[in-house]
């Protein structure tokens, strides 16, 4: 039997960790600093409403990977669910992603898809021919009356940057629909477990093959007793910060009980302005609306900069984050019998199907002996 050993028990640690024992020579170990599985996806009952609370912020699964979807309904029940967001802006509140409803309510239109499609071209700025960041992406594809109201003062309280320094790839995931769907998501299959995800992680883990042990701290001399070792901890912690701390942002949350059914009348609020200075609020009552409940919970949500107790939740990979992450990755290459997994291990913006994907195909290498340099093999780019 080779030893694993697991550092992280969220979706990345503990599909490897299933998949590595479904075959039966492995005898696996997952640790974790927290006292609960499940990662930033960990969920639990409210004490005081009873309401399942998303412990690190909303999570509703989606994707259109097939492979995915069948794999992650093996381990529990998932409800479909549709996320809908709204947004608050100067000028009033509105569907988002930005869609046919968004821009006859705010230009005061009544435009048909082709009609809209043709008004915004004409309020971006045609000039801007190869967008170079955010900002310039923004104003090309959509124009400065809908980037000023939606995206800029949303963006600089998210990543505590201008939106010249991040990259034009961020917008992609919000692109402009010409008709009225205000699915938030463009993915095949959208659902939120019945019974929370600690669940849904807790019945990936539940095999005689794996043990786990939480409040555990990693360190590198446990690498000495196992075969191999799976990290999904920040890539420079490996190395104790050596060559410098890569960027994140981190979030934290302002708890609130609603003495009443319903506060905001929806599951995520985004909130556009400035003088606001939490991104969002969410209702997490609204992601179970099978459930009933006397009263609710909402969390108001703020960003900032990710400092030495934080938790890291967004990659920031600025061009200096960029440059030095490729150093780490010289560092990583060089060391043996480890794989830097997840969206911490690999420095990336990751959602949960990504994760359950690429853990997949992870273990299918490792199975197959072929365990050369992770971000060699999945050919990750800097």
């Amino acid at each position: 039997m080779k030893k694993i050993l697991i550092v992280g028990a969220g979706f990345s640690g503990a599909v490897i960790a299933r998949e590595l024992a479904e075959v039966g020579f492995y005898d696996i170990t997952v640790i974790d600093e927290r006292n609960h599985i499940a990662g930033n996806c960990f969920t639990q009952r409210d004490a005081k409403t009873n309401v399942m609370e998303h412990v690190y912020g909303p999570h509703i699964f989606n994707t259109s990977n097939e492979r995915v979807w069948n794999y992650i309904q093996k381990f529990g029940e998932f409800v479909p669910n549709i996320n809908r967001v709204k947004a608050v802006t100067a000028k009033g509140v509105f569907s988002m992603p930005l869609n046919l409803l968004t821009i006859n309510q705010f230009f005061g239109t009544n435009l048909n898809p082709r009609e809209a499609a043709e008004f915004i071209q004409a309020k971006g700025n045609s000039s801007i021919i190869e967008p170079k960041n955010f900002e310039e992406q923004a104003l090309k594809l959509m124009g400065k009356e809908l980037y000023e109201n939606f995206f800029k003062d949303y963006t600089i309280k998210q990543w505590g940057c201008d939106p010249k320094e991040l990259p034009a790839s961020i917008l992609s995931r919000l692109p402009i629909r010409f008709n009225y769907d205000d699915n938030y998501y463009n993915s095949k299959y959208q659902g939120i477990p019945r019974n929370g995800y600690t669940e849904i992680v807790a019945n990936i883990l539940n095999h005689e093959r794996i043990k786990i042990i939480l409040q555990t701290k990693y360190t590198k001399d446990q690498n000495d007793t196992f075969d191999h070792v799976f990290y999904a901890g920040p890539i420079d912690a490996y190395f104790n910060f050596s060559l410098g701390r890569l960027a994140y942002r981190s979030i934290y949350f302002e708890k609130e009980i609603f003495d009443g059914e319903d506060y905001q009348g929806n599951p995520v609020i985004n909130y556009c302005t400035e003088n606001v200075p939490y991104t969002r609020i969410h209702e997490h009552k609204h992601f179970t609306p099978w459930e009933k409940h006397e009263k609710s919970i909402y969390f108001k949500e703020y960003s900032k900069e990710t400092e030495k107790d934080d938790i890291p939740y967004y990659p920031k990979r600025l061009a200096a984050d960029k440059e030095l992450l490729n150093s780490y990755r010289k560092l990583a290459e060089k060391e043996n019998n480890i794989t830097f997994i997840g969206r911490l291990g690999t420095y990336r913006y990751m959602d949960m199907h990504h994760v359950i994907d690429e853990s997949l195909q992870i273990s299918e290498l490792f199975i197959q002996n072929r365990t050369q340099n992770f971000f060699k093999f999945l050919n990750i780019e800097g």
